[in-house]
């Protein structure tokens, strides 16, 4: 897993970014524009994207023929992938043109200070940080920003200096100590210590993010054929779903539920007065259970599943299928699924093809440590509050059922 820089030509990256990713434990690689703009550009080992170069070579010029802003951004834009955009990167970003907007900020007795907006104070990167330093320069011109973007920092005259768009991307125009936005494409930006500090943020939140970075990289890119790709499925999940036996009215909840393949089994088992929920941290995948109609069958939710937005002893139900094995803190998840389950609230743990048969289509043996083996999984779901009801390893399915202690 790495930290990609992007920059306008191929090379080494700025020593100043390599530095402040190499002390919060992040390893870096650099992507020239042109390859980040090649369709076939994934996010396969990317923890996140620092953008500080920009196809269009000049504040008002349009892309070349055939030019683009890099596919690779695009992607980690839909899979929420921390990105961090400096300079003429910003454009990247936004997508957007400059124009000029009066005469350059000059020398810094008559500059205008830049300051952090009110939405800094609650923004993920910005909360907390410092006010831009006196002596940093602001962008001499606009960047039209997309209709959602959130200002960060701004200053009289000099609009939009700094912006996130979405949750996972902040753009900052201005650079300290020789480098601004309207400067070439190629020029790579001095930092200084305002901006250093603030790129040892985004390295600490990209470090913190990292489990769910990779799970949205993956499964974004295959959001839209998920469904197709998997309808024979649709029968075992059903039949699956049904062995939690929920009375009606109860609270059903598809955790990890991808395109909710199992979210209508859960509405015809709990009934009109009951209730689904369907969570998930790939809000691609969350839009395809949207266009599947998943939306008729109850509410979909993209949280993380071990810090669920849930109140306690909530739900009566929970179906997984094939998530606990793949998180790095499986007795905190169901710890936490604990947390939120009722009195004799049951959990359902499905895979539609059994351990020994996932592992021979991978190459590999059975391993003895795996979670999911019954010597393994017992032990850790009695530690965590429940009691194991069914254990079935079969050639064609996984599935294990449990009820919360009392």
């Amino acid at each position: 897993m790495a930290v990609v820089v992007v920059q306008h030509a191929a090379g080494q990256a700025p020593t100043a970014v390599t530095r402040v990713l190499a002390a919060a434990g992040l390893a870096s690689r650099t992507l020239s524009l042109a390859a980040a703009a090649d369709p076939s550009a994934d996010l396969s080992g990317v923890e996140g994207l620092i953008v500080l170069g920009s196809p269009r070579t000049a504040p008002s010029a349009r892309p070349a023929s055939g030019a683009a802003d890099p596919a690779l951004v695009r992607e980690a834009l839909a899979a929420e992938v921390p990105v961090l955009a400096l300079g003429p990167g910003t454009r990247v970003l936004a997508q957007g043109e400059v124009a000029a907007t009066g005469a350059d900020p000059g020398t810094a007795a008559g500059r205008p200070l830049l300051e952090l907006t009110p939405a800094a104070e609650s923004d993920p990167l910005f909360a907390g940080a410092a006010p831009p330093s006196p002596g940093l320069r602001p962008a001499p011109d606009s960047l039209d920003l997309p209709a959602d973007a959130v200002v960060l920092a701004s200053c009289d005259g000099y609009p939009g200096q700094a912006f996130r768009i979405g949750t996972s991307a902040w753009g900052v125009r201005f650079l300290p100590q020789g480098g601004h936005a309207g400067g070439t494409a190629s020029a790579a930006p001095a930092l200084g210590p305002w901006g250093e500090q603030l790129l040892g943020r985004f390295a600490s939140l990209v470090a913190a993010r990292a489990e769910h970075t990779a799970a949205r990289a993956f499964f974004t890119r295959r959001a839209d054929a998920w469904e197709e790709r998997f309808a024979y499925q649709t029968p075992a999940y059903e039949a699956a779903a049904a062995r939690l036996r929920l009375a009606p009215g109860s609270r059903a909840v598809d955790l990890g539920c991808g395109t909710g393949r199992a979210m209508p089994a859960l509405r015809e088992q709990v009934g009109p007065r009951g209730h689904v929920l369907g969570i998930d941290v790939t809000p691609a995948m969350l839009a395809a259970a949207a266009r599947h109609g998943r939306t008729r069958h109850g509410h979909l939710l993209a949280a993380d599943c071990t810090r669920l937005p849930l109140p306690g002893a909530c739900v009566d139900g929970i179906f997984s299928a094939g998530l606990l094995d793949h998180l790095p803190a499986p007795f905190a998840a169901l710890r936490e699924w604990a947390r939120v389950s009722a009195a004799d609230g049951v959990l359902l743990l499905f895979h539609p093809s059994g351990r020994a048969e996932r592992a021979a289509r991978h190459g590999r043996a059975l391993d003895p440590a795996d979670l999911l083996a019954e010597h393994n999984l017992r032990p850790a779901l009695e530690a965590t509050g429940w009691h194991l009801d069914a254990y079935e390893d079969a050639a064609d399915h996984f599935l294990t059922r449990a009820v919360l202690r009392g």
